[in-house]
């Protein structure tokens, strides 16, 4: 009979994987969550009529596996990306995480190790274990910034096989300059290291902030990944992509499962593509209600940092769970990411962002 404490005790599991809990964040029924960095507007309505549209033309069609290499998806997505991309420079994949496991698994794996800079995308130790690659914990400053010179040298120091930077960062929200980018590069060449720059939140960037992407010509192991989960509005969709020189996109097949990307997923995905102008018009909205909750946290007392995301990460002080637990019995959800004394919120819709503020007042008058 299985433990109470672990019902996995009496199964042959792996080693490194005993004890560890699965990745998630809370899932709570409350009036208002802004604990996932979702995009909290709802699809509109063109776009809905757009995919039941699309959708529906694949639908008969179903009973026949779906097109393997998505070719029409990555033209679509090399355009919408633009800066001289085409259909052999982009890989997609069920959400960024697929993205990143597999460039794991056709690149790291026992053996291997891949380097990334904490606090970062709690997904990445993870996804290193499920791929049997050794997580290498990259240093940040004291104020959570990285380097160039920092980044650098440690990955001189550590020659690991895939370097993961997140820009925007996750929990922190903010972008790296290029020159981290070039320099982490330059740095693996020796050791041939694939680096990925996750740009999941690339769209909310602050005005002139660039992308790696202008940095992928003569870098054929540099790897820029994205995600429809977030300006797209579409995490329920399920879809990531990355951009890179066309033999790493080749590499992807691999590792991916047979078909891997289903009609339904292929057809939704071109859909909003087709129409993203109407549902990427939410992200200057989602930028205003950001800078105004940094705004306002500042004037509360508290300290966010600037963010290039649609979160905020502030210091709320040494009790954040009190804060947290003080914010949810006002029903409002934000994320502890386990970090001392910071919360991360997301940036929502206007009345969303005036609850998160309310609450806040709230629990700090009762301190």
């Amino acid at each position: 009979m299985n433990s109470p404490a672990d019902p996995l005790a009496t199964l042959p599991l792996r080693d490194d994987l005993r004890g560890m809990s699965p990745y998630g964040a809370p899932q709570l029924q409350v009036e208002v969550a802004l604990n996932t960095n979702e995009n909290t507007h709802p699809v509109p309505a063109d776009v809905v009529d757009a995919i039941g549209e699309r959708v529906r033309s694949v639908a008969a069609q179903l009973n026949r596996y779906p097109d393997r290499d998505f070719t029409e998806l990555r033209r679509a997505l090399a355009n919408y990306l633009g800066h001289g991309l085409t259909e052999q420079n982009i890989w997609a994949a069920n959400g960024s995480n697929e993205i990143l496991q597999q460039i794991l698994q056709a690149f790291g794996g026992p053996g291997r190790s891949v380097l990334s800079f904490v606090p970062t995308y709690s997904m990445y130790p993870l996804l290193a274990l499920g791929t049997g690659t050794e997580f290498i914990a990259g240093r940040r400053e004291p104020d959570f910034s990285l380097g160039a010179e920092s980044a650098a040298r440690q990955v001189a120091e550590h020659a690991p096989a895939v370097v993961f930077l997140c820009s925007p960062n996750n929990p922190t929200g903010t972008a790296l300059d290029l020159d981290v980018v070039d320099a982490v590069y330059e740095a693996g060449e020796a050791h041939s290291t694939v680096v990925v720059v996750d740009e999941a939140y690339a769209e909310f960037s602050r005005s002139g902030t660039p992308s790696a992407l202008t940095l992928l010509e003569g870098r054929p192991r540099l790897v820029v990944s994205r995600t429809m989960s977030k300006a797209f509005a579409l995490a329920g969709a399920r879809l990531g992509y990355f951009a890179a020189a066309a033999p790493v996109a080749d590499a992807m097949r691999l590792v991916r499962l047979p078909y891997h990307l289903s009609s339904v997923t292929q057809a939704t995905a071109l859909a909003a593509l087709e129409h993203h102008e109407s549902l990427l018009a939410t992200v200057e909205e989602i930028k205003t209600q950001r800078d105004r909750i940094v705004a306002e946290l500042a004037a509360l007392g508290l300290t966010p940092a600037t963010s290039d995301s649609n979160f905020v990460f502030f210091a709320c002080g040494q009790d954040a769970p009190t804060l947290w637990q003080g914010l949810l019995d006002e029903g409002v959800l934000v994320r502890d990411v386990g970090i001392p004394g910071h919360l991360r919120v997301t940036a929502g819709t206007e009345a969303e962002t005036t609850a998160f503020l309310t609450a806040v007042r709230a629990c700090l008058h009762r301190e």
